[in-house]
């Protein structure tokens, strides 16, 4: 219950704005969902990744570490396996490649994210517009009446037609929020990406000294 009326009755009273208001808050959801499997089930630990093919790197072949990261469903192992599996090739050719693996990987992992950055800012709007539009009627209401209008009715027009703006929050916070965290969570596995590939480089680098 809220405000002694149930969910239901709020979203009537709200009017047809509620209406794409709910379609936004489904989308959020199930790109929320999705998303999260996808970055769950592609989630590895950096820093444990990293120990591992330092050590890696120092006792086994190319071959043997390719092997090794073929196993491993992390887009750092697919950065790394890249770059290994050129590793007959220039550093530029070899960047060039890597890179572009490295685009394909965040690509995947940013698809439809945005729809959560389009979402949190257009369901305020559509709220306001409810809110604009029911506060219209409110006083249309009461230019009909000629002024003969209780202030518990004035009252009940724009506490109705705020509902919207209210519903838009609600959509749009933690739509946000969620968008700000799986936007850095990809962010920081860019800069991470990043890493292997230098870290790679630098290996190579130092074979060929020797």
């Amino acid at each position: 219950m809220f405000w002694g009326k149930t969910l239901f009755q709020l979203f009537e009273q709200g009017g047809f704005v509620m209406y794409p208001l709910l379609l936004c808050s489904i989308v959020a959801v199930c790109v929320t969902i999705e998303r999260t499997i996808v970055l769950v089930y592609r989630r590895g630990n950096y820093h444990n990744f990293t120990a591992k093919l330092e050590r890696r790197l120092a006792t086994q072949s190319p071959a043997d570490i390719i092997h090794w990261l073929k196993s491993i469903n992390f887009p750092l192992a697919t950065i790394a396996r890249c770059a290994l599996q050129h590793g007959d090739v220039s550093q530029e050719l070899r960047d060039e490649i890597v890179g572009r693996e490295a685009s394909e990987q965040i690509t995947f992992l940013e698809r439809r994210i945005n729809w959560l950055s389009v979402i949190g800012t257009l369901a305020p709007m559509i709220g306001l517009l409810g809110t604009v539009c029911g506060l219209v009627d409110a006083f249309y209401a009461i230019e009909q009446a000629r002024g003969y209008v209780q202030p518990s009715d004035l009252a009940s027009g724009i506490w109705t037609a705020l509902l919207t703006t209210v519903f838009g929050l609600i959509v749009a916070l933690p739509t946000l929020a969620i968008y700000h965290f799986l936007d850095n969570r990809i962010a920081a596995l860019t800069l991470q990406m990043s890493w292997v590939s230098s870290r790679l480089n630098e290996w190579y680098a130092k074979g060929t000294e020797q």
